[in-house]
């Protein structure tokens, strides 16, 4: 059953034991990154200061939802080797960690035999979907949520899968 789509702050607000999310692309065009990224591609600087502007919203929101007690993990299905986008991405994943968030890579020659969703997703408490959907160069495309009972299961399942086998950020090394 699809319902409106929540912001991020309504959804993670709205967990109340876990929120996992699930990454699959190996490059992401979102707009509200473009000049960070443009600025890492020129630079190889990154801003990895959890309370600077441009993180201060995630991190206030990441910081509020596992002081709750909720347990947040992201996991992140990439190609090796990796793209500059996923370059860029490891460089920021200090500011994840810092907000209190458990990150994992896993390689996706890695991943080839578990069943996964066709979307990328934030699975809440194990029970409701947030869909991300991408446009095929990576910009955002409305997003999605859902209660479905079996898609629910298969992104747990398939959450699981991936945690299981990737790696955690302080051990995994690009190169």
């Amino acid at each position: 059953m699809s319902q409106s789509v929540p912001s991020f702050a309504e959804l993670l607000d709205s967990a109340r034991e876990s929120a996992v999310h699930l990454e699959m692309r190996d490059t992401y065009g979102v707009t509200s990154e473009a000049d960070a990224v443009a600025r890492w591609r020129e630079t190889g600087e990154a801003d990895t200061d959890p309370d600077s502007p441009y993180w201060a919203p995630w991190t206030s929101l990441a910081r509020r939802t596992v002081a709750r007690g909720v347990i947040m993990r992201r996991a992140r299905i990439i190609s090796v080797p990796v793209s500059a986008y996923i370059r860029y991405e490891h460089a920021g994943t200090v500011v994840n960690i810092a907000a209190g968030e458990n990150v994992r890579w896993l390689p996706r020659r890695q991943a080839s035999d578990l069943a996964l969703p066709g979307n990328d997703f934030w699975l809440i408490d194990g029970r409701l979907i947030r869909w991300n959907h991408f446009t095929g160069d990576g910009a955002s495309a409305p997003g999605e949520v859902s209660t479905d009972r079996a898609a629910a299961r298969l992104c747990a399942e398939a959450f699981e899968a991936v945690w299981q086998r990737a790696i955690p950020h302080s051990e995994f090394k690009l190169d």
